[in-house]
């Protein structure tokens, strides 16, 4: 047995141990989903915006007792010690599976590539507490097949953007930090080292600035633990600066990119007003620059500059060396009718001047729009109908016929776009994608079973850029889904599945055997499989 894997067993089995809770990561989305419901329930504080993930479950909601259920998915509990600040525990271990038989199809699922055939993640690790410090060590390990696919070697997504159709000509393998972290916890803030994953914003489905799409990035961190209340309502918030690499892939044509690493930081600030419980308003706003143009404090931390361009004489000039993004976004939760609204507006470039903005509000705008409800069972305590519908516009509006705004997540200054190891860091649409989506579950507690619907369109603004219509029949590349979706926990096991079929007309735009001058064109359709299972095991 090897002496790392020794001394974690010693430490589990011999050091006197508390009841603690790490973070909830975002990739345990079933779970957090759990969580989310018992909100709208009103089991949980109504004051928790789920707007910045991960969470800290134990101080989030530390004056709730209902939620002990579903945390015992993330919290390790051992012998009490005297003074309650010293222990360690291992983390739950999870292996997650993916398979699509066709093309790649899928995102959200953090460390996982975009792949055909097999893929797996495993991952595991433990947590330790010494009075304000925590470190939680998780660990990631990815193995895809990475098969051949029609097309894999075309490049689709106009270049100025770090988005590989395929990673590599062979099969894949990868170990990343994974969800770990170091971290010091004082009261309601925590500061530190982190590799998780983040999620900014109340999308469920797509989030316009980070969500689990890519695989997470190192990164230092200051940010809420749990809301804080002031006489006016309470807030959260989150700073980071992060670190993030290109994929290392490139499409064709080559497109000349620096090398280095770029760095990323973001502010995200949420409100929730004393008078409106329930109801939540925020802010995200990032930036993106090449590590080797960092110089100052102002570089470092380019969320002080002010909104407007003009300004902003770096920004007015057009000589700024990097790439903004700002989004606001609101949530209502309804706990006594077991529902909730929200929705995210970003700009991918933001205005001259305020004028500007009253004048063009949709230049180089995306947004998410989605609802919830639950509805109880009359003779079935504790068992609910849910359903959920989201819609994510990304593909540029109108406006682009009069000024160009060009896609989401890209920049002529950034031409590896916003993108950390070849995944974009937002909505896993990607580019100029639309999705509209919706599911119906039966839900009691963390179990659920039920079927998701989603109509995805790719890329827009490629489409509009580069492709016309041809004999008044359009060339969209439009993929639906249907998928069957399940959730169940075995006493110390947790199973989650979906079982999708996509059926995908006109595929990366083409067609085949088209003859000018004919009114009818083939189509080049193509069906996928695309399979999930994901098997959680706590100690």
């Amino acid at each position: 047995m090897k002496k790392p894997v020794k001394l974690i067993l010693v430490l589990v089995l011999f050091l006197p141990l508390v009841t603690f809770s790490q973070s909830l990561p975002t990739t345990m989305h079933v779970v957090e989903d759990a969580y989310r419901r018992a909100q709208m329930e009103g089991k949980l504080d109504s004051s928790v915006s789920f707007t910045i993930r991960p969470l800290i479950p134990s101080k989030a909601f530390k004056t709730d007792s209902s939620h002990l259920e579903l945390s015992k998915w993330i919290d390790y509990t051992g012998i009490k010690s005297e003074n309650n600040k010293f222990g360690i525990g291992l983390l739950p271990l999870t292996w997650n599976q993916q398979y699509n038989s066709t093309v790649p199809y899928g995102w959200n699922d953090g460390a996982m590539i975009p792949s055909r055939g097999y893929q797996t993640l495993v991952t595991g690790g433990f947590y330790a507490k010494a009075g304000p410090l925590s470190i939680q060590l998780k660990p990631e390990f990815i193995f895809a097949e990475n098969k051949e696919f029609e097309g894999d070697s075309r490049n689709l997504n106009l270049g100025a953007v770090d988005l590989p159709l395929r990673f590599g000509e062979g099969s894949y393998s990868n170990q990343t930090w994974g969800q770990s972290s170091i971290k010091l916890n004082l009261g309601p803030v925590s500061a530190g080292i982190s590799n998780e994953n983040l999620w900014l914003g109340p999308a469920k489905r797509n989030s316009l600035l980070m969500s689990q799409n890519a695989q997470g990035f190192k990164h230092f961190t200051i940010h809420s633990n749990k809301p804080i209340r002031s006489y006016i309502g309470s807030f959260e918030f989150q700073i980071i600066g992060g670190k993030l690499l290109n994929s290392g892939f490139r499409g064709f044509p080559a497109i000349p990119k620096d090398t280095g690493w770029r760095y990323l930081s973001v502010v995200s600030v949420n409100y929730q007003p004393k008078w409106v419980p329930g109801l939540f308003f925020g802010l995200n706003r990032s930036f993106q620059s090449y590590g080797s143009k960092l110089k100052g404090f102002k570089d470092y931390f380019p969320f002080l500059a002010p909104f407007e361009k003009s300004k902003d004489q770096a920004n007015s000039s057009g000589s700024d060396e990097k790439d903004q993004i700002v989004s606001f976004h609101s949530r209502w939760l309804f706990p006594k009718s077991h529902a909730e609204i929200y929705f995210e507006y970003g700009l991918n470039d933001h205005s001259y001047n305020l004028r500007d903005f009253i004048m063009s509000p949709e230049h180089s705008r995306a947004y998410t729009f989605g609802f919830g409800k639950m509805i109880p069972f009359k003779s079935r305590e504790g068992q609910f109908l849910q359903f959920n519908a989201e819609i994510t516009q990304l593909s540029q509006s109108a406006d682009r016929l009069v000024r160009q705004a060009y896609a989401w997540y890209t920049h002529f200054q950034i031409l590896q776009g916003y993108t950390h190891k070849g995944e974009v860091l937002g909505a896993g649409t990607g580019p100029g994608g639309n999705l509209q989506s919706a599911d119906l579950r039966w839900v009691k507690g963390i179990k659920s079973i039920g079927f998701q619907f989603e109509r995805f369109v790719h890329n827009n603004d490629f489409y509009d850029a580069a492709i016309s219509d041809l004999d008044g029949q359009s060339r969209r590349w439009v993929d639906f889904g249907f998928a069957a979706l399940g959730t169940w926990d075995f006493n110390h096991l947790l199973l989650n599945v979906k079982l999708q079929g996509i059926q995908s007309l006109n595929y990366q735009w083409q067609l085949k055997n088209y003859t000018p001058g004919t009114y009818y064109i083939p189509e080049n359709d193509l069906f996928n499989f695309h399979g999930e299972v994901g098997i959680t095991y706590r100690f």
